[in-house]
């Protein structure tokens, strides 16, 4: 068994918590079972020796209400599975960070390749990506560069993410943001794949060759044997 209702700690408890057995100072409560079926309005020291009885907790669940509504259950249980339920919403939790990479407009055919790439890479982990346009001297007289290499851009990596924020003039700047296809949870769990399957792969590739060794350092000794058997002593003398 329980044993006879918890008693609050020395100093209070925490208003955030759900008041508990000997905690409810109330006269009365609106009692609900362990299954969720209604029992009605009992007085509260009757709703605690149920509790008792049935070795749970009368758990405070709707305290604004008149009377407050308690519930038998196992508090201990019903805490653990809340904080379980609340760990795996914050791992679930899509933290989309930008990342920014900037572009002077007359960018070479090398150099933009590169930075194409580093967008591709941010995109495909799930990330938002600002595309910045750095406009200098008399290129701040042709906006137009910026904006079509923006564009292209954009359509380069179509398949990976989509115009979130159109191309804007901010000053001697044009902006663009550009955000993923994926999500971020989603992003790491294929990440999360294929650095597995990588791993898998370069495992099995060191076993091939261990093996390889292996038949080769077996092979040696029987090819030094078989020439020995074949010398004739008398020949050779």
């Amino acid at each position: 068994m329980r044993g006879p209702p918890r008693t609050s700690p020395p100093g209070g408890h925490i208003s955030t918590e759900l008041r508990i057995n000997d905690r409810i100072r109330v006269q009365e409560v609106r009692l609900v079972g362990p299954s969720g079926e209604t029992v009605g309005i009992v007085p509260t020291a009757d709703a605690l020796r149920l509790a008792q009885e049935a070795d749970l907790d009368l758990v405070e669940i709707a305290p604004m209400a008149r009377p407050p509504v308690c519930k038998l259950m196992d508090y201990g249980k019903f805490k653990y599975e809340n904080a379980q339920k609340a760990r795996e919403a914050r791992r679930n939790q899509t933290n989309v960070i930008i990342k920014e990479m900037k572009l002077r407009p007359k960018i070479d055919s090398h150099d933009y390749e590169t930075k194409k790439g580093h967008v591709v890479r941010f995109l495909n982990a799930g990330d938002k990506v600002k595309i910045t346009i750095m406009f200098r001297g008399r290129e701040q007289h042709r906006p137009e560069l910026g904006f079509r290499l923006l564009q292209k851009l954009a359509e380069d990596v179509t398949e990976l993410g989509f115009v979130e924020s159109s191309p804007k003039q901010d000053g001697r700047n044009m902006t663009m943001v550009l955000g993923p296809h994926k999500k971020k949870a989603e992003a790491k769990v294929e990440h999360k794949a294929a650095k597995e399957a990588k791993a898998a792969e370069r495992a099995a590739e060191e076993a091939e060759e261990r093996a390889e060794r292996n038949a080769g350092r077996q092979a040696a000794p029987k090819k030094e044997r078989g020439r020995s058997e074949n010398l004739d002593p008398e020949i050779e003398a």
